[in-house]
């Protein structure tokens, strides 16, 4: 495991490294590595742990009844997920996490937290503080998800997705974390017509694009 990398989380910031071995301990933490594709938590299951993806990435999908795809947000490097459904024994997770690319997961155990631990762990506050702060982190995102999909139009929900992202970049130039299908995903529009609209948009310079890397342009 990386210490160095962990010690630099949101989910382990303002420890030290020995009450992070300690932690890791505590929590049974287990390292397992996944390959493209391969389903990481599926969708139906409950589970007792929570992960934080320490190399690669995943995306968070729903799929409905029929097939549909909706992507709620993709995981990076340093990220959690599932912890919700770690912190509530038995629920059953409604998406699927999908390894985005080959990607080393670290799991822990969440069980001793709800609870007092036999070993009167003196960092379970922090790590119970740390935790709060990313559920409220992750309330706050899904909240401007529904801002991007509001949009009446493709080019409405384009444009809000690429304004808050050069708008958290703090830069016009900026690379989004989705291929052209999971970006229709997540915006929930079909990919043909998003896609003629992405050309459109460039056509008239309102962007340059070239993959998922964009540049937000001003029209003279």
């Amino acid at each position: 495991m990386n210490f160095t990398f962990l010690l630099q989380t949101s989910l382990f910031k303002g420890c030290t490294l020995s009450d992070l071995q300690a932690m890791l301990a505590c929590l049974s933490a287990t390292e397992k590595t996944y390959i493209k594709g391969e389903t990481i938590l599926k969708s139906g299951y409950s589970t007792e742990v929570m992960g934080i993806m320490e190399d690669g990435s995943a995306i968070l999908e729903t799929i409905d009844f029929w097939g549909h795809k909706n992507i709620l947000n993709s995981i990076e490097s340093g990220m959690v997920f599932a912890e919700t459904y770690a912190c509530l024994s038995g629920e059953k997770l409604m998406v699927n996490v999908i390894a985005n690319s080959n990607c080393t997961v670290l799991f822990l155990n969440l069980s001793k937290l709800s609870r007092l631990c036999s070993n009167n762990c003196s960092f379970h506050n922090r790590l119970i503080s740390n935790l709060l702060e990313i559920t409220a982190r992750k309330n706050l995102y899904l909240t401007r998800k529904i801002f991007h999909t509001n949009g009446k139009t493709i080019r409405e929900k384009l444009l809000s997705y690429f304004s808050f992202q050069a708008q958290k970049e703090g830069c016009v130039k900026f690379e989004i974390p989705f291929d052209r299908q999971q970006l229709a995903d997540y915006l929930g529009v079909d990919r043909s017509a998003m896609s003629a609209q992405l050309s459109l948009m460039q056509k008239e310079g309102l962007i340059s694009f070239k993959k998922n890397q964009f540049i937000l342009l001003v029209k003279k």
